[in-house]
């Protein structure tokens, strides 16, 4: 277990905040404008990494945008040419998102979930552009913006 320091308390408050300032960004493009969805499931758990590790290699640019945008694909796949019971479609499309995340190098744990969402959603090729394009591209700039010029936090890593 996590002794509670200050740093700690501190570090999970930044998180937390930047976290919503970051989703609250998504949402109010979603609710409040036309131009479309920008949120998934997944992108709640991306803040974790994002803000919580951003050291973490699973919480690098390529990794965000090209796990979550890997995965998808591998959803909408299924969806459109795949037809076998879902409870099939989704074990095997989970497994080859993670595969290919692996061979490719950019995992991103919470990209993992993305085929679920697709598959049960039922989604089509536009979702590859909003919300994962799109919303990935937003969250990696709160994320360089508030990583690395207010925290002032070695992010991307070199």
């Amino acid at each position: 277990m996590t002794k509670i320091t200050k740093e700690n308390i501190f570090k999970a408050f930044i998180a937390g905040v930047l976290s919503s300032i970051t989703i609250g960004a998504l949402t109010l493009l979603t609710y409040k404008t036309s131009l479309g969805l920008f949120l998934t499931a997944s992108f709640g758990s991306s803040m974790v990494l994002l803000y919580g590790f951003p050291e973490n290699s699973f919480a690098q640019p390529k990794n965000i945008f090209f796990g979550h945008l890997l995965t998808a694909f591998i959803g909408v796949l299924f969806v459109n040419y795949i037809t076998l019971p879902i409870f099939i479609s989704l074990s095997l499309a989970v497994g080859f998102g993670i595969f290919f995340m692996i061979i490719f190098n950019v995992v991103h744990p919470p990209a993992g979930g993305n085929p679920i969402v697709v598959i049960i959603g039922g989604v089509s090729y536009e979702y590859l552009i909003n919300p994962i394009f799109f919303g990935c591209l937003i969250i990696l700039f709160f994320g360089i913006i508030l990583n690395k010029f207010i925290l002032n936090k070695n992010y991307p890593l070199k």
